[in-house]
């Protein structure tokens, strides 16, 4: 067996798959022996991921489509039965709101009311509709967070409102689930030379930021974790040190 190869087949899903993050966790999924089933808007780059990552033995589904249509997440769904089995869910599709970021005082009802559908509301439907498999295969959840969640930075609330409410989704339900054996996970990635973060800066240069492959390591200290003990618990990708006390 190849080293760091996981010993049986296990099946993910990634939402927010085609760029940045998404994809990187992707591809290290795929790495290491992971059957995934990978989700973005955009079909074209989508499907080039998956032409990319398609070199091994596993195949990679794509679905295309906003995960906040619950059209979208059945069609997630029923590829996953498919399969017939899920162990791991990444809920790391994110709206970031209008660019440039406004103020919370003059934050517009309807992108805010967008942001929490996309970044808390559709991360929870679609945990919902996978938790049947999750608990079967006593699956884990990672929801994708953010400093913003924490930091209180003057345009980004929307954002980071949003996130504090994934934060909490995510500790409630680690609570919630414990009993049936699923985990769920937090992480913030810290900041990163994306699509996303470039939009947040509108024509400031952030090539200061690291690339999203600098959270590999974190995500294989992550996924050899056993997942009873990290339960509950918010991480940071970027931090110096990601043991839990003991």
């Amino acid at each position: 067996m190849t080293p760091g190869i996981l010993a049986h087949p296990q099946v993910a899903v990634v939402t927010g798959a085609s760029r940045g993050l998404g994809a990187t966790i992707a591809g290290f999924l795929v790495g290491q022996g992971f059957e995934v089933v990978l989700n973005a808007r955009g079909r074209s780059p989508l499907e080039s991921l998956a032409r990319t990552l398609h070199r091994g033995t596993r195949p990679v589904h794509c679905i295309a489509g906003d995960v906040s249509d619950s059209e979208v997440r059945n069609e997630i769904k029923m590829a996953v039965e498919s399969i017939g089995r899920l162990d791991l869910l990444v809920n790391n599709a994110s709206e970031l709101g209008p660019s440039p970021l406004p103020a919370l005082s003059e934050y517009p009802a309807g992108d805010l009311q967008r942001v929490f559908e996309v970044n808390v509301a559709a991360p929870l439907a679609l945990i919902q509709a996978l938790l049947p498999s999750l608990r079967t295969y006593h699956g884990r959840i990672v929801n994708i967070s953010s400093d913003a969640a924490i930091g209180g930075y003057p345009g980004w609330g929307g954002y980071g409102a949003s996130k504090a409410a994934l934060d909490l989704l995510s500790l409630t339900l680690a609570h919630e689930l414990r009993e049936s054996g699923v985990s769920v996970v937090s992480v913030d990635p810290g900041d990163m030379r994306t699509s996303m973060h470039q939009a947040a800066y509108a024509g400031e240069d952030i090539s200061d930021r690291p690339l999203p492959e600098v959270t590999i390591p974190f995500w294989a200290w992550l996924l050899h974790q056993e997942p009873s003990r990290i339960s509950g618990h918010r991480f940071q990708a970027q931090s110096d040190r990601w043991e839990l006390p003991a």
